[in-house]
């Protein structure tokens, strides 16, 4: 049990740290990430309304309703998105743990 607990004490004290020349292409990759999602956000509200519109036009309610429905879920997604990373830097901080 203290063997266990030494380690753990250790593995503490150790920062991560990213290897040199792994930072440009880190930034790069979670940009096309950000990027990537932002467009999926945009699709999802363009098919939604479609959703709406072809449900009225056709007189699909269900298709109105599902339409609907991912409105309001894209819309918590993207609320999500913009609170949710400022939370977990708020809870788990920056550096080493």
């Amino acid at each position: 049990m203290n063997l266990m607990i030494r380690t753990t004490e250790m593995a503490v004290k150790v920062c991560p740290k990213a290897p040199p020349g792994a930072e440009g292409p880190t930034n790069e990759i979670t940009g096309y990430v950000l990027w990537g999602v932002i467009i999926l956000f945009g699709l999802a509200i363009i098919i939604g309304i479609g959703a709406v519109i072809a449900g009225r036009m056709f007189a699909l309610p269900h298709a109105s309703k599902v339409g609907v429905i991912s409105l309001v879920v894209v819309f918590g997604c993207a609320i999500a998105y913009l609170v949710l990373p400022g939370m977990l830097n708020g809870i788990l901080g920056n550096g080493c743990i």
